[in-house]
């Protein structure tokens, strides 16, 4: 099935119970559902699918987990009175950025655990996050992977970074007294730092991009240079994760030291293209091998005996040696070949074209097809996936509700933030696919429109 139980999953369930008892209790339950019943062409198409989706089970799971996005989404747009109360603000911005403060503690937290030798299962890492990966550890936070973890940070990175561009500090810009402009610029650097630490391509690339659509957004509505004063700080927390990550490195009880910690960085994170790894056989600390010790020698047994341990050290440092010595091709290829197989079988015949295989039922038809070891198997490529899954009318479907989502945010004094996190989800979803473990992508740019005054109604 390849589902996981996460925490945003569980808060999705929780948040949207209380969404529907109170618009049960305030009489606006169906209130403007069929008024807007554009937005619902896309979620009753995909529920339709999985009529002749080729795993009903999971796509039924699938549809149910969108259908609850949607509810919070309506809930945030059916109780926006909510938002105008005295002290709303002030309460929303501890929550989002002191939250998200905490998470990444955590972070780091986790990797002090994962570098002392507490389990997994104490420390909340996943199997790939662990030192014994890449030499150092890489957290994923409360999520169930670090890809999932970064797309969690996008959005306080780049709302922080815009609020630095426009030299605001929150209360001037949404009226709270929470954070100062010398406590933002904390905020960023910490939330920059943490992307690093996580070492998700995805969500770094995805941060990256955003932040450099935001950045030229403002250079050209100001003309002026000011908007790259966030560049520095993005490159001094780069600089000083690497540092820590080649700390962690050195300490963590494999083989790797600190330049062979900061050279796999670099070299995963460029795609091989950045490599300054040492040679092969330099990696291993070298020590003379002896098959036969000298008998005749004065302490022959002592002899003997630091032979066994210098023997018994090579051994442990071939052991201890780290999974991967740098930038992991195979996770490139595999996404290649899973995107190039969904392709194929998606032009396979006029009526999968058009229709898909059903929500939910990609990977059992790359199973069935014998181009995935296990009917599990997700496309790692969130477009080619809704592609195959619900054909070429799914996808104009999707075109259509972007579309809508575009026009709601497009007078919101937020849409350079708006613009520029699609643009990072945008990005981010080239890497994996699997609509219930991304929701806060799905989320948060809907929970932004409507926190920022917009009213998203067909006139607008």
């Amino acid at each position: 099935m390849n589902f996981e139980i996460s925490l945003p999953l569980i808060w999705l369930v929780l948040f949207d119970a209380l969404v529907t008892v109170m618009l049960v209790r305030r009489g606006k339950f169906w209130k403007g559902i069929l008024k807007h019943w554009v937005w619902l062409l896309l979620p009753l198409w995909l529920t339709a699918s999985v009529l002749w989706s080729l795993n009903p089970v999971r796509g039924l799971l699938t549809v149910g987990i969108l259908w609850l996005i949607y509810l919070a989404g309506y809930g945030f747009f059916s109780l926006r009175s909510l938002f105008k109360e005295v002290g709303f603000w002030e309460k929303f911005w501890k929550v989002f950025f002191g939250s998200t403060l905490v998470i990444c503690v955590w972070c780091f937290v986790q990797c002090i655990l994962d570098l002392s030798g507490v389990s997994r299962e104490a420390s909340l890492m996943c199997a790939g996050c662990t030192y014994q990966m890449f030499g150092f550890p890489h957290p994923d936070g409360f999520a169930i992977e670090p890809q999932f973890m970064g797309n969690l940070l996008l959005a306080p990175a780049l709302i922080a970074a815009w609020l630095i561009l426009k030299r605001q500090n929150v209360k001037s810009a949404t009226g709270s007294h929470f954070l100062s402009s010398k406590l933002l610029l904390f905020c960023f650097f910490i939330i920059s730092m943490t992307l690093f630490l996580i070492f998700s391509r995805g969500a770094i690339y995805a941060f990256l991009v955003g932040l450099f659509v935001m950045t030229v957004w403002e250079m050209w509505q100001s003309r002026k240079w000011r908007a790259v004063v966030v560049w520095p700080m993005v490159v001094g927390a780069f600089i000083f994760t690497l540092c820590i990550q080649g700390m962690m490195a050195a300490a963590s009880p494999t083989s790797d030291t600190f330049q062979s910690g900061v050279a796999k960085v670099l070299n995963h994170l460029t795609l091989g293209v950045v490599d300054v790894r040492e040679p092969e056989n330099a990696r291993i600390t070298e020590v003379e091998v002896v098959e036969k010790p000298v008998e005749n020698s004065v302490g022959g047994e002592e002899i003997k005996a630091d032979i066994s341990d210098k023997n018994s050290q090579i051994s442990d440092a071939v052991e201890q040696r780290a999974a991967f010595d740098g930038y992991v091709a195979e996770s490139t290829d595999t996404r290649l070949r899973l995107s190039g197989a969904a392709m194929n079988i998606w032009s396979s015949d006029f009526k999968t074209a058009l229709f898909g295989v059903g929500l939910g039922g990609a990977g059992q038809a790359l199973y069935v097809n014998g181009l995935s070891p296990a009917p599990k198997e997700i496309v790692q490529n969130q477009y080619i996936s809704l592609l195959l899954e619900s054909g070429i009318v799914g996808v104009v479907l999707v075109v259509l509700t972007l579309t809508l989502v575009v026009r709601a945010m497009w007078r919101s004094p937020w849409r350079v933030v708006l613009v520029s996190l699609l643009v990072a989800y945008g990005i981010s979803l080239l890497f994996f696919s699997g609509l219930p473990n991304a929701l806060q992508i799905y989320l948060l740019p809907a929970l932004i429109c409507v926190l920022s005054g917009v009213r998203m109604q067909n006139k607008r």
